[in-house]
């Protein structure tokens, strides 16, 4: 085992209170929803609103006064930059972190007011890396995101609070990106008493871990992710040797329940999380019989989501759920059709958001319009209602289903 519960108390003494002692809370209403007991870690309450602050400052703790003045490298657009940078403003340590050209600007000024340079080079996460040895000849500490044992018992000191905090658990379920969280939560677990069921998640497109493990297909998909903290393509070596030694299992998921995993604590716990945040309860969600009755240990891992991503996650939610629709109604292009069918929308209970007209591109006739329309209903089941009506008056009409 490369990290042990000895080098993450070793963590925890050096830490100290330089990092929050976040809640760790039962979830009644997700308890009911699961069938399982359900226990909350809130780490999305760090002041960077990530637990990655915790790896970081503990890696940063152990370089000596000289190493300190040199000043210390990194490689990230998210939260572990700026675990990098508000503790080493903190600290007096010069920092540098380098970003992929194109990172959206308000990651970079929020980078760049904990204190950090940023240096922008390349156009992906494996190219900016390639900066990182220029900047070590100059002398200064690179401080990997995972792939360092310092900062993998950093991230451990997580559980400890956890085993002190709350009832034994039966289950502890993490995110895993890179490893480091899942390498430090793992050793603390492997000295417990009791055995822990120790389970990583990830998303269907970066099943990195998973795959390593033989959990997974070998092929890593890539894309877009709404959890872009654990879209790692390939976890690193430490810290799969160390997965190897603490991981039990691993679940992969779908985007569309991390989606909803996100859209659900914001509903129900009030808290926001960013899609590696919500990762462990989409793994409990898509897998309750597994799950249920056991006592089950969440880590709300981090809270940065992008406002716009947001607000997408919380619409395609409604869709899924059915209340947010999108009908295509067929209709004579005259005077009349257009109020006659928005009065029997509404007389349905469905609330009429958006209209489109098309005379051109549809597959209505030269004298007809297909007519789409945006609808928020308050049940699922009353988009039913609408079609019947719609049909009945003759207005022939499709369901355009986001439910997916």
């Amino acid at each position: 085992m490369i990290v042990t519960i000895e080098d993450v108390r070793a963590a925890a003494a050096r830490i100290g209170s330089a990092v929050e002692r976040t809640p760790f809370l039962h979830s009644q209403t997700l308890s009911q929803l699961t069938g399982a007991d359900v226990w909350l870690k809130f780490e999305n309450l760090q002041f960077t609103a990530s637990f990655k602050e915790r790896g970081a400052l503990n890696c940063l703790l152990t370089l000596d006064a000289a190493a300190r003045a040199r000043g210390v490298v990194g490689v990230s657009a998210g939260n572990h930059a700026q675990g990098i940078a508000y503790h080493a403003r903190r600290l007096g340590i010069p920092a540098t972190i380098i970003m992929p050209n194109g990172t959206p600007r308000v990651k970079v000024s929020r980078t760049e007011g904990f204190g950090a340079t940023v240096v922008l080079h390349g156009n992906s996460f494996a190219e900016a890396s390639q900066a990182v040895p220029d900047f070590v000849a100059r002398g200064m500490t690179f401080v990997h995101p995972f792939d360092n044992p310092a900062v993998m018992a950093g991230q451990g000191t997580v559980a400890l609070e956890m085993m002190e905090q709350g009832p034994d658990l039966d289950t502890m379920i993490v995110a895993v990106g890179g490893g480091g969280l899942i390498g430090g939560v793992g050793a603390v677990l492997a000295a417990q008493d009791r055995p822990i069921e120790l389970i990583g998640v990830q998303s269907e497109l970066y099943p990195s871990m998973a795959a390593a493990l033989g959990k997974a297909a070998p092929d890593i998909p890539g894309g877009t992710s709404v959890a872009e903290g654990i879209a790692v393509a390939r976890p690193g070596a430490l810290t799969l040797e160390q997965a190897r030694a603490v991981i039990d299992d691993m679940i992969v998921v779908s985007e569309s329940a991390i989606e909803d995993a996100i859209a659900l604590l914001l509903q129900i716990e009030k808290t926001l999380c960013e899609g590696a945040g919500a990762a462990g309860l989409a793994a409990l969600l898509a897998q309750p019989d597994r799950f249920r009755g056991r006592r089950v240990g969440l880590i709300l891992c981090g809270g940065n989501i992008d406002s716009r991503v947001l607000i997408a996650v919380l619409q395609r939610h409604i869709a899924r759920a059915g209340q947010l629709v999108r009908l295509r109604v067929t209709a004579l292009d005259n005077a009349g059709p257009l109020g006659r069918i928005a009065t029997l929308i509404g007389d349905n209970g469905g609330n009429i958001l958006d209209v489109s007209h098309d005379r051109v591109f549809g597959h209505a006739t030269a004298r007809a319009a297909s007519i789409d329309f945006s609808l928020e209903l308050t049940d699922a089941a009353q988009v039913d209602d609408i079609l019947a009506a719609l049909t009945a008056h003759g207005f022939p009409a499709e369901l355009m289903d986001a439910r997916r």
